[in-house]
């Protein structure tokens, strides 16, 4: 009869999102998420085979919790009212996983099968209401222009460049509905 396992692949992603978010990407060694959950490495390596495999998996992790927040957001809400709760779901979960947010965003983001069907699952909220908003053939273009706002706003915002004064949550606000706007009167 085999030994029980020490851990579990759920204890290991929790342990890895710790690490990520209290010490960054470089902390994130597969010494210390062994170390996190009290495993020996060698253990660890039966799970996730590299160094990778542990970061993809943690990202379709943040990517199925990011969409589980535009969800709840978007709940019996119309379109534009879903879109906007998306919207601000979206800067909290940024500003409070800032790191496993930019790992989701970083140009050497995981690639595949189930890191791609991930990030689709985690957009099909925001398509949704954009759909019902635009149509759906006009969904993926508004999506890419208000990825590309909410994206860069939070990225400014966690880097602490909003140094000039003024309310930023004022800001945020009016972009969003700036954005929705144009987004919705586009075709019309």
């Amino acid at each position: 009869m085999p030994a029980p396992a020490k851990t579990s692949d759920a204890a290991i992603l929790v342990a890895a999102r710790r690490i990520l978010e209290a010490h960054g990407l470089g902390a994130l060694t597969m010494q210390a998420v062994a170390e996190a959950v009290g495993v020996r490495p060698p253990s660890l390596y039966k799970r996730f085979e590299r160094r990778e495999a542990l970061l993809a998996a943690l990202e379709a992790d943040t990517l199925a919790r990011l969409g589980a927040l535009l969800r709840e957001a978007a709940r019996g809400r119309a379109p534009l009212a879903a879109l906007e709760a998306q919207a601000h779901a979206f800067r909290r979960f940024a500003r409070d996983n800032p790191h496993a947010y930019a790992q989701i965003y970083a140009p050497e983001a995981a690639r595949g099968v189930e890191v791609d069907a991930a990030r689709r699952a985690a957009v099909a909220p925001a398509m949704e209401a954009l759909a019902g908003l635009v149509g759906a053939d006009r969904a993926l273009p508004a999506a890419r222009t208000l990825t590309a706002y909410l994206h860069g706003f939070v990225s400014i915002e966690n880097a602490g460049l909003f140094r000039l004064g003024g309310d930023v949550d004022e800001a945020f606000r009016d972009g969003i509905a700036l954005i929705l706007r144009g987004i919705e009167t586009r075709d019309a």
